[in-house]
């Protein structure tokens, strides 16, 4: 796509989560202001909204600190001229209130001895920033002040250290305190993962709970995370918490961009023919019952006007992999599924603590992949179901599973790549000589005993070829000519790639009695049998009709670790 310069054409805020410097800077911004006349109409003390990363969170988090902060009142006042809410009666609540705004949205930390000396700089910088209220301060309490802004605070000093502050900013500007968490769950879901769980949640479950149950100097508290997994375990007895997930109505179009915002975004930056793709690669997320795009994807498609995958989701993506290396066997078919653009069955549970999780890994682990995005709603969510069906949003994420299913089923990596790109170049000798090293290297750590599925190779196969999405078009179990083909891939560009694949696997009963000679003499027929019915059934016609003049026709044959390869090309 050749460049496009647009003399209005505004700079778009790619990694810029700030909003004072998107306003002040004339970055394209998508208004959503009426976030805050919705929270101050809903009236709830404490607000949690989960949703994944790079959903806008952080950016509506700064929005609300710069429209409640009283310190330079009538400089944000400026910021939400010609927004939605300057033209809402809630407006008069714009600098009313002392902020504290704190992040762990970059926590990462190996140990707790790391993590809480991050978390604790964290605080020191924050009491840094307000050390202002330090004049209002009784000599005892300055002293106390003092242990937290130079890192000699005992402990427990610590765990009251933000409820202390909204104490002190309560006795400087005489007006209760807005407290703003951003990521609240990052350190706990790192903390997880990396083994020192019960010392993270011990601090948090404090230094949370006591700024946010019974505070008198607390206006409002709002937190965004990516999981509610470790509510009931911080939160125990906060009555006045309500928590917004993306199953919820209420909210939903404040993160993530919505279609008609889509739309306009693309006649801004002169791209609304790419509608249909930009639906194909980004849109597909269910929340509540609005249809939603991820918003980090859309900006970074209309700066790059290229259809590929940008978001890269790094909180939650730990804690699945460590989920998917103890379940990989138990959860192959309905990965295999919706590898295959195929909605699984399965329970979400919005209440989901670690406790509960590491009871029934096998169901809890689809709650991670739905409330970190790697999954959404196939339809809307009726009120008494107890049951959802999920599948894969998007092509991005349908990118992104693809290389989840190497990275967790695969090891060797050489031979994996060596395989794709040699089916790709059409060199069938290598294809099935790394095929049968990936089987033997790798397919032990899968239950091979008893009858196998054809689901199963089927599904490793997809998992293999879909790192060839960006030359071609792969579809799965699809009718064509007079039939139901296993696998075609279809070639994007014909001038730079003009043969078209077809692959029909066969896989052999493990129950047959067979001898060595036997087995390979199996293979070989079913080989055959398969390419016979690719040329019977007129697989190919899809892609001739399509253009695609050149066929590789290939038929596979399975039994355990061992497998048959042959094939045959059509050329016009």
């Amino acid at each position: 796509m050749a460049e496009k310069k647009t003399k209005n054409r505004k700079p778009l805020p790619i990694g810029v989560s700030d909003f004072k410097e998107i306003v002040e800077n004339n970055y394209y911004y998508i208004d959503k202001t009426k976030l805050i006349e919705d929270i101050l109409h809903y009236r709830a003390k404490v607000n949690l909204f989960t949703r994944p990363r790079r959903f806008g969170k952080t950016l509506n988090m700064s929005m609300i600190k710069y429209f409640f902060d009283i310190e330079n009142k009538d400089g944000n006042k400026k910021l939400f001229e010609n927004l939605k809410i300057s033209e809402n009666e809630y407006f008069e609540k714009q600098g009313t209130a002392p902020v504290i705004s704190i992040s762990f949205r970059n926590y990462d930390e190996s140990s707790w001895g790391n993590g809480f000396e991050m978390i604790k700089n964290t605080i020191s910088d924050l009491y840094d920033e307000f050390e202002f209220v330090k004049e209002n301060l009784s000599a005892r309490k300055k002293e106390k002040y003092d242990s937290i802004l130079f890192n000699r605070a005992t402990e427990a000093t610590w765990k009251l250290s933000l409820l202390d502050l909204t104490k002190y900013l309560y006795e400087y500007y005489g007006q209760k305190v807005v407290v703003l968490i951003d990521e609240y769950d990052q350190p706990i879901i790192d903390s997880y993962v990396k083994g020192y769980y019960q010392e993270a949640i011990s601090f948090f479950k404090t230094f949370y709970g006591v700024v946010l149950k019974d505070n008198n100097y607390l206006e409002m508290g709002i937190m965004t995370g990516i999981l509610r997994v470790a509510k009931e375990n911080i939160f125990s007895g906060l009555n006045n918490l309500r928590v917004h997930t993306i199953l919820d109505n209420r909210f939903t179009e404040y993160f993530g961009i919505t279609e008609s915002e889509v739309e306009q975004a693309l006649k801004d930056f002169d791209l609304e023919f790419e509608l249909k793709d930009v639906q194909r690669w980004y849109n597909g997320y269910l929340f509540g019952d609005i249809k939603v795009y991820n918003p980090w994807s859309i900006i970074n498609f209309l700066n790059d006007e290229k259809l590929k995958p940008y978001w890269v989701n790094t909180s939650g993506n730990e804690l699945i992999k460590l989920y998917l290396k103890k379940l990989k066997n138990e959860i192959f078919d309905d990965f295999s599924k919706l590898l295959n653009k195929k909605s699984i069955l399965r329970r979400i549970d919005e209440n989901m603590t670690f406790a509960n999780l590491e009871a029934n890994y096998e169901e809890n682990i689809w709650n991670l992949f739905f409330h970190s995005g790697y999954l959404t709603l196939a339809e809307e969510v009726q009120d008494d179901e107890e049951q959802v069906y999920l599948k894969i949003p998007n092509e991005e994420i349908l990118k992104m599973f693809s290389k989840m299913f190497i990275e967790v089923y695969f090891e060797n990596y050489n031979s994996f790549y060596n395989m794709v790109y040699s089916l790709k170049n059409g060199d069938i000798e290598t294809f099935k000589k790394e095929l049968r090293k990936i089987l033997l290297e790798n397919v032990g750590i899968f239950d091979v005993s008893g009858v196998y599925k054809e689901q199963f190779y089927h599904g490793l196969m997809l998992g293999i070829i879909l790192i060839l999405k960006n030359e071609y078009e792969i579809t799965s179990n699809n009718f064509a000519g007079k039939g139901r083909y296993d696998l075609l891939l279809k070639p994007k560009n014909l001038e730079k790639r003009k043969e078209g694949i077809i692959l029909e696997l066969k896989v052999v009963n493990a129950m047959e009695n067979l001898s060595e000679d036997k087995i390979f003499e199996k293979l070989e027929n079913e080989c055959d049998i398969a390419l016979q019915q690719i040329e019977k059934k007129e697989y190919a016609s899809v892609l001739k009709n399509s253009g695609v003049e050149n066929v590789l026709k290939i038929g596979i044959a399975f039994f355990g670790k061992e497998v048959a390869v042959k094939f045959d090309r059509n050329y016009s």
